[in-house]
């Protein structure tokens, strides 16, 4: 998603799970803020747990290339057998789509997965807060870095915001962070867990509300080393790759790795976590940063430590 604004209408520090019941796993409607990589993964995983998914997208055009994507998706998941044709077609249903975020007036859930950026982070939650309507919807961010806080204060209901954060490929990975703000209160942290667990069928971990969460801490420093080995010349990307595959059994190299996630996802991350921590091992070596401002983002673009087509 761009970081255009979506038009709008008016109107604890703990980490001990908890025992969650069928009564907090109370969302039948949820609103996705963007329908890029993320958040059409986001969307499809919600629709295809039966939950009614609206998305909303800057644009008319964006919002198309988000309805094929999801479409495409949904599509080989019957082809590959995951899904039956019926399945898909249900899920599809299930799905509907707006520029306009005055429509998400009616939504148990809205979960934010636009550009890594707090300013347009904010300024969307802003929105959030003065059109949905339930006096208890959750007000989520898929974000990987930015201070939950920071979004939570910036409403005017902080208790009911919390970050949920899932892993690309949405549909596929298991893993989804749960991270309260400070002011997240504790049935907001239930019913999240609930709706993750149960109806989602996805496994939640809990993380303070610090940069980087549990896995972006331990992932980055890990894609910055490897980013840094690869621009000194101490080996080729092939040879760093191919190390971790069969040397350490990673599914994936931590180049190709870097080229799925984004490399412009990679260095939002790495920044956000120096800000915090002004760790060297946190900063963006200089190839990194050339290769966003040439905009060879990795797969998104069709190329970045590799080409794709």
């Amino acid at each position: 998603m761009g970081a255009g604004t979506i038009r709008g209408t008016h109107r604890t520090k703990t980490i001990e799970r908890h025992e969650v019941t069928e009564s907090m796993a109370d969302i039948a409607r949820v609103g996705v803020v963007g329908c890029g990589q993320m958040g059409a993964g986001i969307a499809e995983v919600c629709a295809r747990s039966g939950l009614e998914v609206m998305v909303a997208e800057t644009t008319g055009e964006a919002l198309e290339i988000g309805r094929t994507r999801l479409h495409n998706s949904l599509t080989k998941a019957a082809e590959r057998g995951k899904i039956t044709e019926e399945e898909r077609d249900a899920t599809l249903a299930r799905l509907s789509f707006t520029t306009d975020l005055g429509e998400f007036a009616d939504r148990d859930l809205v979960i934010e997965a636009v550009v890594e950026n707090e300013q347009v982070k904010t300024e969307i939650f802003q929105v959030l807060d003065q059109v949905v309507t339930r006096q208890d919807a959750i007000l989520a961010s898929n974000t990987s870095s930015i201070p939950l806080v920071k979004l939570a204060v910036a409403t005017s209901r902080p208790d009911q915001v919390i970050g949920i954060h899932f892993f690309n490929p949405a549909p596929v990975q298991k893993l989804v962070e749960l991270i309260p703000a400070l002011t997240t209160s504790e049935e907001t942290i239930k019913r999240a867990e609930a709706v993750v667990l149960q109806v989602l069928g996805k496994h939640p971990i809990r993380a303070q509300d610090r940069s980087g969460f549990v896995v972006n801490a331990l992932l980055i420093p890990y894609l910055l080393s490897a980013i840094r080995m690869f621009e000194s010349g101490i080996a080729s990307r092939e040879d760093i790759d191919n190390g971790m595959e069969m040397g350490c059994a990673h599914p994936m190299g931590p180049l190709k790795l870097s080229d799925l996630i984004g490399l412009d996802t990679v260095a939002s991350v790495a920044d956000s976590m120096y800000a915090e921590y002004k760790e060297p091992l946190y900063a963006a070596p200089p190839l990194l940063q050339r290769m966003v401002d040439a905009g060879r983002l990795g797969r998104k673009t069709g190329s970045g430590f590799y080409v794709y087509s």
